[in-house]
């Protein structure tokens, strides 16, 4: 049977992926991918959970790759992601380490494990202007008319719903050619987390986020120019901190829209990870609460019981 050529971690938001990854990382001697779309900009550590701590492990720094590369106000987009994917990993390759895709980015995880055609697709403005006034439930409806639907899970908003919309326009009039890059034969680990114990881990991280200067931190970003919408359009913690910013949420309001909307993002990224298993990728999924070396061992014992090697 072909050989794994690398693992890959996924799971929900505040899930504890991170951690796991690093501890695997650190006992098979392997350098981490990372898999999140929001990850890759400078500057947005605290609300995007970059958690670089975690990758320290019993004084040992973990090596990752496709963290801090991109600068704040950027729109960095799933084609550059599998560009930028496949150049870390033949890095990795290269010098014979296991590369660990981490993350809860689904549709860029997916886009890398089955090896997609992707586009670069410009800027439309005549669609954009069309929709410029659209809301967000709008827009959302105009996305779901598409029988293949591009993304679904971070479309929290219209921005981001109109360059979703962009791409569907753009790919039905530019039929995609053959894949520039090949298929992964990826062992899928999935952290299973309960949802009441989701809901409550969710809950905690954004206190702490806040408590850690999360506010701050964006605020920073606005100082140094960065527009407004260009850090709205990242969705979750920087758009509704951002409005609260702005003076049009009040902290309250900020504060429980945002609880709704990562809750709700959550439920959105489980929901792609079982569309990925119903897709023809299976995944391993390992109880959130067991200690990371029991984690790490399950995953070693699925290695041999699957017998192959990497």
């Amino acid at each position: 049977m072909k050989k794994y050529d690398s693992i890959t971690i996924v799971g929900p938001t505040a899930s504890g992926k991170t951690t796991f990854a690093c501890h695997l990382a650190y006992s098979l001697g392997a350098e981490i991918i990372s898999g999140d779309s929001r990850q890759v900009y400078r500057s947005m550590d605290i609300g995007t959970g970059k958690d670089l701590s975690d990758y320290t492990v019993n004084g040992e720094n973990i090596p990752y790759h496709l963290i801090d590369i991109r600068e704040a106000g950027d729109k960095y987009n799933i084609f550059e992601y599998q560009h930028d994917f496949h150049e870390a990993y033949t890095d990795i390759k290269s010098r014979d380490k296991l590369p660990i895709i981490c993350g809860g980015s689904g549709l860029y995880i997916e886009a890398v494990l089955k090896g997609y055609s992707l586009v670069n697709v410009p800027e439309n403005k005549e669609l954009r202007e069309r929709y410029a006034n659209h809301t967000l439930p709008e827009l959302t409806k105009i996305l779901e008319s598409y029988k293949t639907l591009h993304n679904k899970t971070d479309v929290d908003t219209a921005q981001r719903a109109i360059r979703a919309i962009e791409i569907e326009e753009y790919k039905q009039a530019h039929p995609l050619e053959q894949n520039e890059f090949p298929p992964l034969n990826s062992l899928v680990i999935g952290v299973d987390i309960d949802r009441e114990l989701r809901r409550k881990k969710i809950s905690e991280r954004l206190k702490a986020r806040l408590q850690e200067g999360m506010i701050e931190e964006i605020q920073e970003i606005l100082d140094r120019g960065i527009a407004p919408d260009d850090l709205i359009y990242y969705g979750l913690e920087y758009k509704y901190v951002t409005l609260y910013l702005l003076k049009q949420l009040s902290y309250q309001e900020m504060y429980s829209q945002l609880e709704i909307a990562i809750h709700q993002f959550a439920k959105r990224q489980m929901t792609w990870f079982r569309g990925m298993e119903k897709r023809g990728i299976p995944i391993h999924w390992i109880n959130a609460e067991m200690p990371a070396d029991k984690k790490v061992e399950e995953v070693k014992l699925l290695i041999n019981i699957n017998h192959r090697s990497f």
